[in-house]
């Protein structure tokens, strides 16, 4: 049982990846197992380069953050489950817990986060009566997004980045991944505000 399974592993999806794996050292967390399904990167982050966002060196990759991301998520938290080469078919919601359809396997989770973009080839069984038109994309795009509420579209079910309603800007899809991650994180410290930080003042991993 997963405390949290993402699904995607794109901006958003690492994002609140890496803010639940830091979290892992809290107490209220020893015990919570994390994963992430990393089959759905973005397209459009494979062909991109940045100049304009904060932190990143002028002249990133968008292929080589995405990469390095994720070997950051595996060398500094190992206790997420990185499960590559699976694609999300159908999600039900049972008593006790949120079912996980694969093309390859079957997964439990008390919490999901959607986070596979914003694409209109979203087609993720379970979820599609939750899909509209994208609010914040030009409509010929035809791009779409999950009815949410603050990143929350039902009981166990968040959504992050593009498909949570966001603007398709690198610095907004990890912001809104973070968030995500930090509202679940509050959830599980039974509604305390919680965050993630690291200090150089304290051993940082």
């Amino acid at each position: 049982m997963f405390e949290v399974l993402i699904i995607g592993g794109g901006v958003s999806g690492i994002s609140c990846a890496l803010i639940l794996g830091s979290a892992l050292k809290k107490p209220f967390m020893a015990d919570k197992k994390i994963g992430v399904i990393a089959h759905q990167k973005s397209s459009a982050l494979q062909e991109a380069i940045f100049y304009n966002a904060y932190g990143i060196p002028a002249g990133t990759l968008g292929k080589d953050l995405l990469e390095n991301s994720l070997k950051q998520l595996t060398t500094y938290y190992p206790e997420v489950a990185v499960i590559e080469d699976e694609k999300v078919l159908k999600i039900v919601k049972q008593p006790f817990g949120i079912e996980v359809f694969t093309n390859k396997n079957t997964y439990t989770a008390k919490n999901i986060v959607v986070a596979t973009g914003n694409s209109n080839m979203f087609a993720i069984e379970g979820l599609m009566d939750y899909v509209i038109p994208h609010k914040k994309t030009n409509p010929e795009k035809q791009r779409i997004q999950l009815i949410n509420d603050d990143n929350k579209v039902t009981e166990g079910i968040y959504v992050a980045g593009t498909l949570a309603g966001c603007r398709s800007q690198l610095s907004i899809a990890a912001g809104s991944g973070a968030a995500v991650a930090t509202d679940i994180l509050t959830a599980i410290n039974n509604g305390i505000p919680t965050q993630s930080h690291d200090s150089i003042k304290k051993e940082a991993f």
